[in-house]
């Protein structure tokens, strides 16, 4: 079993994620993929998309075995919504 040390803050994770994310993977998967996964490796942009995130991340490492991953919901703010407004959208 490989133990994987994070090597960024939550924050800068985020931050980087998040503009990898707007900045060059957006438009390569917005259109076709709503509401699926996309694991972003923060340090060289690779990425893999799935319908969920152990999927997605488990597939980038095997590609990329270092990979410092973040992810997102594609087309949505967050990778899960918490919340009784969440509940009523499912209804």
């Amino acid at each position: 079993m490989v133990i994987r040390q994070r090597r960024y803050s939550k924050e800068e994770l985020a931050e980087r994620g998040q503009a990898l994310y707007n900045d060059h993977i957006r438009q390569q998967v917005e259109t076709e993929n709503e509401g699926r996964i996309v694991a972003i490796d923060i340090e060289t942009g690779a990425f893999e998309i799935a319908d969920n995130v152990l999927p997605a991340t488990n597939r980038l490492f095997e590609k990329y075995p270092n990979a410092q991953p973040w992810v997102i919901r594609i087309g949505h703010r967050a990778v899960y919504h918490f919340g009784a407004g969440s509940l009523a959208k499912q209804k």
